[in-house]
């Protein structure tokens, strides 16, 4: 493993916020240049962040919804028209809805944003990927995984009941860690590794901003919940730590976990591999 650490190119999506903003703190001081992929800016008071921003250490790609695939094609070819490479992908861009919306593609929005737009990141740089010496995905998913008591693929683009944080959201954070798992032979054969992870409990509301979470959770998150660079520590570990050689795994708690529904991991990749063929990459 390279571990000249300013050599190294992160690309993290959602990190101009919460996990996704602490992620890029620490990776700064680690010496790493961050590509962001942001649907809102930086914090205007973080000199350190905005500094790094004036030097080209972090370089910008805004985008108003990552869910809305013309736009998303369009900055993703902007980023592989002007970087050379990215060492680690982190697919963190996410959120929980207060209600049962679609994307512009006509799917449940939970699922179109943090299961299959992750893939489409992954695919579309994968050359980036490959042009790097650590060529490690890491996808931000949740224990929220383990209260679906039912999966399939019609559960997931088109739910018939909305339950916030245990519905759509948690099974769409199962489905990309299904196909975290199920996609993981294939990469290796090209020398990425991928993982998908649980941040742990991270208060990330934000002012302002109807989060969709139970109230219940609001509360535990404003009293016990641990601050977001938590999450950030259990993403960099996932990426650089005891597991950096392991491809495939779902990481809870800093250790390994099984899945659920775990014989729908092929079913999961074959569906959104078909929807990035003929929908985004025609």
């Amino acid at each position: 493993m390279n571990t000249n650490k300013r050599e190294n190119i992160a690309l993290i999506t959602g990190a101009s916020n919460g996990i996704g903003l602490e992620l890029t703190r620490k990776l700064l001081l680690e010496g790493w240049q961050v590509v962001a992929l942001n649907r809102s800016d930086f914090p205007a008071d973080d000199m350190r962040i905005q500094k790094a921003i004036n030097s080209g250490w972090i370089r910008i790609y805004k985008i108003a919804d990552l869910a809305d695939y013309a736009s998303l094609r369009r900055t993703l070819e902007e980023i592989k028209g002007k970087e050379q490479r990215i060492d680690t992908l982190f697919n963190n861009a996410g959120g929980s809805f207060n209600e049962l919306s679609y994307s512009k593609q006509g799917r449940e929005k939970h699922y179109e944003l943090m299961t299959i737009v992750p893939y489409i990141i992954l695919m579309e740089l994968k050359e980036l990927l490959k042009n790097s010496s650590l060529k490690t995905v890491v996808n931000t998913s949740s224990a929220a995984l383990n209260y679906v008591k039912e999966f399939n693929i019609e559960i997931l683009e088109r739910p018939k009941t909305f339950r916030k944080l245990l519905g759509p959201y948690a099974t769409s954070k199962l489905a990309l860690s299904l196909w975290t798992q199920a996609i993981s032979s294939q990469l290796a054969k090209e020398g990425i590794k991928i993982r998908s992870v649980d941040p742990g409990s991270n208060n990330t509301i934000r002012k302002g901003k109807n989060s969709g979470l139970p109230i219940v959770v609001k509360w535990l998150m404003k009293l016990f919940f641990s601050p977001p660079t938590h999450g950030a520590n259990q993403l960099y570990e996932a990426a650089l730590g005891e597991h950096r050689n392991e491809t495939g795994v779902f990481l809870l708690k800093g250790k390994t976990a099984k899945l659920k529904f775990i014989d729908q991991s092929r079913n999961v990749l074959e569906r959104i591999h078909e929807i990035y063929e003929h929908e985004f990459s025609y």
